[in-house]
C-alpha cells in the first residue's frame, strides 16, 4: 500500500520537463507504426497522464522516454482492439513483438532513419500550407501547446487551433503517406523542416525548465546538415543554432532574471561552438549563395568576434542585415535592423525606422521602442512601451526585466 503521506519521488514539473523532451519522439514512433495522428496523439497523451498517477510514488523509470512509447503503443492497441476501424487497422501492420528490437516493427527505409526527423518531413508535405507544416510539426514534435503555437507565429490561439485542426483533416482527406521522403524529394520539403528546427531551438530558448529542445534542434540540424551537405541554408541552421548555443547558458543569472546581451561575461562564452559555427559560415560565404540562416550565423558570427560590445563592427551587421531584408523582407527582420542602425546612426534613426512597422503584437517591438524612447529622453513614452511590452512577454524573466526599465524610466 502507497504511503499518501510521503514525499513525492518525482513532481509535475519534472513530468512536464520530460513531457516536452519525449513526447516527440514516442509520437513519431506511434505515427510511423499506427499511421494516425489522432492516435499517437491521444495515446501519448494518455501514457503520460498514466506517468502523473504513478511516477510520484513509483519514482522515475530507467528509460522514461522508452517507458512512455512502451505504455502509449500498449494504450492505442487496446484502444483499437475494442474499435471495428480499429481491429482493421491492426491487421495492416506488422505483429509487434517485445523487446529492445521490436523485430515485428515496420522498419525504417530511405535517407531519413531517424523518426523525429521523419515526422518533419512527413509533416511538410506539399500538400499542406507552410504555416500548416510548421505549426503541425511543432505541436506534434514538441509537445507544444497550441496556445504557444499561436504565440510562435504572433495569431489568436483559437485562429491556430482551426488552422491545426484543417491541417490534420486534409492528412486524412488526401490520404498524405506517412513515409520517408525520396533523395529528390529533399530539397523541395527543406525550407519548413528547418524553420521547424529552428522554432524548436527557439522553443527551448524562451520556455521555461526546456533546455533539451535546443539539444535536440542542435541534433537535427546536424543530421540536416549532414543529410544534405550541398544545401548551404542545411549549414547556416546549424551554425545559427552552435553561436546561439555557445552563450545560452549566459542569458540568465543563478536568480532566474535576465541578461541582455550587452552586459553578459564574453569571456564565458562557448569557444568551441563558437569556433564551430564560424567555421561552418566561412564555408557558406566560400559557396556565395547567401540565404536567410546563412546571413542570420553570419551576424551572430560578428557579435562572437568582438570581445566587448563596444567594439562591435556595427556597420558590418548593417550591411548584413541590408542582404537578409533582401532576401527575407519581413517586418521582423527590418526591427532587428533597425536595431544595428540605432547603433550606428543613433537612436532618433532607429525610431523612425520601428514606427513605421506593422508589429504591434510582437512584444520585442514594444521592447525595441521602449529602448529607444529611453535613449531619446522621452521617458514618459519610454514607460509605457516597457509595460506593453512586459504585459506580452512570455516568460516571467522577460516580464520582469522589461518592468525593472519602465520603473527606471519614470
Amino acid at each position: 500500500m502507497r504511503d499518501l503521506d510521503a514525499s513525492p519521488k518525482v513532481d509535475a514539473a519534472q513530468i512536464g520537463r520530460i513531457f516536452r523532451e519525449e513526447s516527440g519522439r514516442s509520437v513519431a514512433t506511434l505515427i510511423r507504426i499506427f499511421g494516425d495522428i489522432d492516435i499517437a496523439e491521444d495515446a501519448v497523451q494518455e501514457a503520460f497522464a498514466v506517468a502523473l498517477r504513478k511516477w510520484p510514488f513509483d519514482g522515475l523509470p530507467p528509460n522514461p522516454g522508452g517507458w512512455i512509447t512502451t505504455t502509449a503503443r500498449n494504450r492505442a492497441i487496446e484502444r483499437l482492439r475494442r474499435e471495428v476501424r480499429g481491429r482493421e487497422l491492426l491487421s495492416e501492420v506488422a505483429t509487434l513483438s517485445p523487446g529492445n528490437d521490436d523485430p515485428g516493427m515496420p522498419k525504417e527505409v530511405g535517407p531519413v532513419q531517424d523518426d523525429r526527423l521523419r515526422l518533419i518531413f512527413t509533416c511538410c508535405h506539399p500538400a499542406l500550407s507552410a504555416e500548416a507544416q510548421v505549426a503541425l510539426t511543432l505541436r506534434l514534435l514538441c509537445g507544444m501547446t497550441t496556445d504557444e503555437v499561436a504565440r510562435a507565429f504572433l495569431v489568436a490561439e483559437p485562429t491556430m487551433a482551426q488552422r491545426l485542426v484543417r491541417a490534420k483533416r486534409k492528412i486524412k482527406a488526401a490520404r498524405i503517406p506517412y513515409r520517408v521522403p525520396e533523395d529528390h524529394e529533399l530539397s523541395g520539403r527543406l525550407r519548413p523542416v528547418l524553420a521547424v528546427v529552428y522554432l524548436v531551438y527557439n522553443a527551448g530558448l524562451t520556455g521555461p525548465g526546456e533546455p533539451g529542445l535546443c539539444s535536440e534542434a542542435i541534433r537535427l540540424a546536424r543530421i540536416l546538415s549532414t543529410l544534405m551537405p550541398d544545401e548551404p541554408e542545411a549549414a547556416g541552421l546549424l551554425a545559427l543554432l552552435l553561436l546561439t548555443e555557445s552563450r545560452r547558458a549566459l542569458r540568465t543569472r543563478p536568480d532566474g532574471s535576465l541578461v541582455v546581451l550587452g552586459e553578459q561575461d564574453r569571456t564565458r562564452w562557448d569557444r568551441v561552438l563558437i569556433e564551430e559555427g564560424q567555421a561552418i559560415v566561412r564555408r557558406c560565404l566560400r559557396r556565395n549563395q547567401p540565404g536567410p540562416y546563412q546571413l542570420q550565423a553570419a551576424i551572430n558570427a560578428v557579435h562572437a568576434d568582438a570581445p566587448t560590445v563596444e567594439q562591435t563592427d556595427w556597420w558590418q551587421i548593417v550591411a548584413l542585415y541590408d542582404q537578409l531584408l533582401a532576401v527575407a523582407p519581413t517586418p521582423v527582420v527590418a526591427l532587428n535592423r533597425a536595431i544595428a542602425i540605432g547603433e550606428v546612426r543613433g537612436p532618433a534613426a532607429a525610431l523612425a525606422l520601428v514606427d513605421d512597422l506593422d508589429l504591434d503584437n510582437y512584444y520585442p517591438f514594444h521592447a525595441t521602442r521602449a529602448d529607444l524612447l529611453r535613449r531619446l529622453g522621452r521617458h514618459a513614452e519610454a514607460a509605457a512601451a516597457y509595460e506593453r511590452a512586459a504585459a506580452m512577454a512570455p516568460t516571467n524573466a522577460e516580464r520582469d526585466f522589461l518592468r525593472l526599465g519602465g520603473r527606471a524610466s519614470r
